[in-house]
């Protein structure tokens, strides 16, 4: 009966340890960036955002606005096969939106200080 005891008190403790630290960094607004996919496009979100003259014309041709792109770049899908992550001084990738966006695609270069949008492809 005493163990039965001792495992009831510790998984009340675990249960309401884990639901304060739940909350706890929800109100931090954390991100957990561990994925390659999700890394990347971390690393993109944080840098300066330049849009090439050709992505321009791509978003005004298909109405598409800087907040549409934020969102790809926010939960897209990288693919890292159609890009060149490894290339020097600049790495490309390539990303796809999701759900209502998977039809668009962003080429997009990223260096030191800047991300640099340099093709918007709609399908």
């Amino acid at each position: 009966m005493q163990l039965l005891k001792r495992i009831g008190y510790y998984l009340i403790g675990v249960s309401l340890s884990s639901i304060g630290v739940y909350f706890f960094w929800q109100k931090k607004n954390a991100t957990f960036d561990y994925g390659m996919d999700a890394r990347t496009l971390k690393t993109i979100r944080i840098r300066k955002r330049i849009f090439s003259e050709e992505a321009k014309q791509s978003m005004l041709q298909y109405h598409l606005d800087s907040t549409t792109i934020a969102t790809i770049l926010n939960n897209g899908d990288v693919d890292f096969g159609k890009g060149s992550p490894r290339q020097k001084p600049c790495a490309a990738y390539f990303i796809t939106g999701k759900k209502e966006l998977e039809k668009v695609s962003l080429l997009v270069k990223r260096c030191d200080s800047t991300a640099t949008i340099e093709k918007v492809i709609v399908k």
